[in-house]
């Protein structure tokens, strides 16, 4: 498996300080291509809102490093979802003591996605930051963890009019401002020729899921500066329209 990649963030049009984090790895080895992206937007009073985001970034960023070349060595990728949710638990309880501590709260989302070359994929999620697939079509596989996310699953609202409506940024549960947080965990595999795409909410409020498909399908995205050129227009895209948020992007095409 080879891969193409590109991220794009960008403070926005409204806010002094860029509270979403991201890391993107990528490592060659004797079984294969191994990547990891992980996008996380953080809140919080008093600009601490990228202490949370950057802290569970930087956790996994090191257990990239130092950890997965444990499992990997000893064939033991079925226990990475357990060990993500236990770092997931470990920051909670992190960045909730410090919040108490400075009398601030704090907490981020938090988006991962793992790819073991073609062998095995592992997503992990809380909050309303989303993974995609997108080949003939445009996939979310995340489910937002908010109030408007939970009405449209069961029925309450339409995706039209979640789009609208006031509480669409009022999560469910965030690390570091909840007492109990429990991931969203999805495994699988990629196919060659799908594109992934991780987003923090900014970027997909004021653009249609048709323009992205249309900017970012796999047919489109042929090398990695093509990537980069898209990523950077639909996140002008946002700005134009008036997005207040901060914006990230991530694309992952599989070759």
């Amino acid at each position: 498996m080879k891969v193409l990649t590109a991220t794009c963030t960008d403070v926005g049009i409204t806010k002094e300080t860029n509270q979403d984090s991201l890391c993107l790895k990528v490592a060659e080895t004797s079984i294969g291509t191994i990547v990891l992206a992980v996008i996380c937007d953080g809140m919080g009073g008093l600009s601490k809102g990228e202490v949370a985001s950057a802290s569970v970034v930087n956790a996994f960023s090191k257990w990239f490093d130092e950890e997965l070349p444990i499992y990997l060595a000893k064939n033991e990728v079925n226990k990475i979802q357990h060990r993500w949710n236990q770092m997931i638990q470990d920051q909670n309880q992190k960045i909730g003591a410090y919040g108490k501590e400075i009398n601030v709260k704090l907490g981020t989302t938090w988006t991962a996605l793992l790819f073991i070359d073609t062998k095995f994929m592992l997503i992990g999620h809380v909050g309303d930051s989303r993974v995609y697939r997108i080949q003939h079509k445009l996939e979310v596989l995340t489910e937002d963890q908010t109030v408007v996310g939970r009405d449209v699953r069961s029925g309450k609202l339409t995706t039209e009019q979640a789009k609208s409506d006031p509480r669409r940024n009022v999560l469910l549960q965030c690390i570091g401002a909840s007492k109990i947080v429990e991931p969203q965990f999805i495994q699988g595999t990629a196919v060659p020729g799908e594109v992934y795409m991780l987003c923090s909410d900014g970027f997909r409020h004021m653009i249609t899921e048709d323009e992205m498909y249309d900017a970012l399908s796999p047919q489109v995205l042929g090398n990695e500066t093509v990537m980069e050129e898209k990523a950077k227009e639909l996140v002008e895209l946002n700005k134009q329209r008036q997005e207040t948020d901060n914006i990230s992007v991530m694309l992952i095409k599989i070759l």
